[in-house]
């Protein structure tokens, strides 16, 4: 049975347009849910909202007025052509051929104001910068709302009208023979692009898009911690939508350029000290300028061995989002002198002289010291 449309909004049937406007104004005065937080009044003004949409449009007025009801037939005119079938043949039809019975569907465009994409724009950035953030002035070119028709797409008082292609249904519709008889195809309309609309007197600057492309400034503000291909995501600041949608995202991407002295790994940092054969032998220290400034010392023992690691805590790249910070790693390259003057060479051999029990010999690679050649190799062939 359906709905009394006219008795919800308490008017006759022959109420004319403006009555019908004041009595859902009065009673949306009522029911609003800013006024009236009650839920049988939330329920009551959806339903009142609903009827008031459907009586003010005429098509459907005349479907209610022949006795159907277009909120239970999906706008399929009360069933079909209002005898009463309750939009089951509509449904029908749209579940087969994509679009409304006989014409007598729904109205399928898909709104000129659409949202805006979003962009992608790449920053190179020093490790420093990474280190310890940045606030980067960034030139884009995006599109932007047109300042002439704001976003309307006319020129001057001009309106859209209704495309005579589709007949404002934001599709067109094909029938094809196959072995199952019929078939009824939709696509686009290709002239109004699935709006249902068109615009015969475009605004001159935008061509009726709402938009224009321009260069804008804008500021980026990148956090302390971020790494090569991290994203920082600046809201509403990408492309305005077609018919001055809303602005989509800007994504700006982290490319990280190489350091001359830092390697990083996620948050540490590994570096090269070559260390004279003397000075390993003997222990000694080293100032190393860290990626925040500040020098610090790493002290090399006596005795160092070759590829040895000095690991400074706290003294690597920021956490992302933290106050902590990873290491710094030192790796050791002790040198080996290539040429000595006869004195060198003489306070040398006195000193083979002192370790005379010490000689070259071929190790056992199973006694080969850790981080050695041996080891080094007997780990890369055993894939570890």
């Amino acid at each position: 049975m359906a709905r009394d449309y006219y008795g919800i909004l308490g008017v006759g049937k022959d109420a004319s347009d403006q009555e019908l406007k004041r009595a859902y104004r009065k009673l949306a005065r009522e029911l609003h849910p800013d006024v009236n937080p009650d839920e049988s009044a939330q329920e009551r003004f959806r339903e009142i909202s609903s009827v008031y949409e459907v009586l003010s449009d005429p098509e459907k007025r005349r479907i209610v007025d022949l006795g159907g009801d277009p909120l239970e037939s999906g706008g399929g005119g009360g069933g079909f052509g209002g005898a009463g079938f309750g939009g089951g043949l509509g449904d029908v039809f749209e579940a087969f051929f994509g679009g409304g019975a006989a014409g007598g569907g729904q109205r399928r465009t898909r709104g000129r104001v659409q949202p805006g994409a979003a962009s992608l724009l790449r920053t190179r950035l020093t490790l420093e910068e990474c280190a310890t953030g940045v606030t980067k002035h960034i030139t884009v070119e995006t599109a932007i709302l047109c300042d002439v028709c704001i976003g309307a797409g006319t020129n001057g008082n001009s309106k859209p009208v209704r495309c005579d292609t589709c007949k404002g249904m934001g599709e067109v519709q094909t029938i094809q023979r196959s072995f199952l008889g019929q078939v009824m195809t939709s696509r686009p309309c290709p002239t109004c692009r699935g709006v249902g609309e068109v615009i015969p007197d475009p605004c001159r600057k935008c061509g009726g898009d709402g938009r224009v492309r321009a260069k804008r400034e804008i500021t980026a503000r990148i956090p302390a911690g971020v790494g090569n291909g991290m994203r920082v995501r600046l809201a509403s600041q990408g492309e305005v939508g077609p018919g001055g949608g809303p602005a989509g995202d800007l994504h700006v991407e982290v490319v990280e350029q190489q350091h001359d002295i830092f390697v990083r790994d996620g948050d540490d940092l590994h570096c090269s000290v070559r260390v004279p054969m003397v000075d390993a032998a003997l222990g000694t220290t080293v100032v190393i300028d860290t990626i925040l400034g500040g020098p610090t010392e790493v002290t090399i023992d006596a005795g160092t061995q070759p590829g040895a690691v000095a690991t400074l805590r706290g003294q690597g790249m920021p956490k992302l989002r933290s106050t902590t910070r990873g290491d710094l790693h030192a790796h050791l390259e002790v040198v080996v002198p290539t040429r000595l003057d006869g004195k060198q060479a003489h306070a040398l051999r006195d000193y083979k002289k002192l370790r005379d029990s010490e000689h070259a010999e071929v190790v056992s690679s199973h006694s080969a010291t850790p981080g050695g050649l041996f080891s080094r190799l007997r780990a890369s062939f055993s894939g570890r």
